[in-house]
């Protein structure tokens, strides 16, 4: 299909559990409801009457120095392979394990269960993706170093000309690699999420105040998946015309 090349895919990220540190991969296969194992497991806050009731680093930004991994390589997108989370301190746990609860229900002080969804929980839609040319100028402006995890995409875009202009894909459609095709629908909306520093989980308020001010509160862009397939570190990220 006829288009323009705007960008390579430069990292790639799934999260299991939502809120905690992504994984980086060097592929992925993208399905129609994301990356393969993407935010499939998240810990709810019990009782919340809120229609965001996932325990997040809002609540206990230490949540983001929690490290889940799949055991086993992804051989069937279908079947996953068990998860287990490895704390700050060092400490193994399997997802399902009550003592994992039970120490976030301490850290947190309050009651949460564990929700596992096979089509994951995203805040918006199935795949975001970032520009790590916009981290670097947010941090410009914020006067502080931008970490681009800040922005907990699953797709990290490095531009491969001028005039990259995320503000204009809203309502495009990108092909990435051979086969994945995508059909960008919004900016990202942003919240306090990345004023936290995904090594210290260290606020820095700064961030948000940049990205309210200089960019309407919009960072990055979300995307459903028109075609799946498997995205690769490396691919081309073509403009459809």
């Amino acid at each position: 299909m006829p288009g323009t090349p705007i960008a390579t895919i430069a990292r790639i990220f799934r999260y299991p559990v939502k809120s905690m540190q992504g994984q980086e991969l060097d592929e992925a296969f993208v399905g129609r409801h994301g990356l393969a194992g993407d935010r499939r497991y998240a810990f709810v806050q019990a009782g919340s009457r809120s229609p965001f009731p996932w325990l997040t680093g809002r609540e206990l930004s230490k949540l983001l120095l929690y490290r889940p991994e799949y055991d086993q390589p992804f051989t069937d997108p279908q079947r996953e392979p068990p998860v287990s989370v490895v704390a700050p301190d060092g400490a193994r746990y399997d997802i399902f394990a009550p003592a994992l609860r039970e120490r976030l229900e301490r850290e947190f002080g309050r009651p949460v269960f564990l929700l596992r969804d096979m089509k994951g929980q995203p805040d918006i839609a199935q795949v975001s993706l970032f520009n790590l040319e916009l981290a670097a100028a947010i941090g410009a402006a914020a006067g502080c170093a931008v970490d681009p995890r800040r922005f907990r995409a699953n797709l990290y875009l490095q531009p491969t000309g001028a005039g990259y202009d995320e503000t204009t894909l809203p309502g495009r459609t990108l092909t990435v690699g051979d086969n994945v095709r995508l059909a960008v629908t919004m900016l990202d909306p942003r919240c306090e999420m990345i004023t936290l520093d995904p090594e210290t989980a260290a606020r820095e308020p700064a961030v948000l105040r940049t990205v309210a001010n200089g960019y309407r509160n919009n960072a990055g862009l979300y995307a459903v998946v028109l075609r799946p397939g498997t995205v690769r570190r490396g691919d081309a990220v073509v403009l459809e015309e």
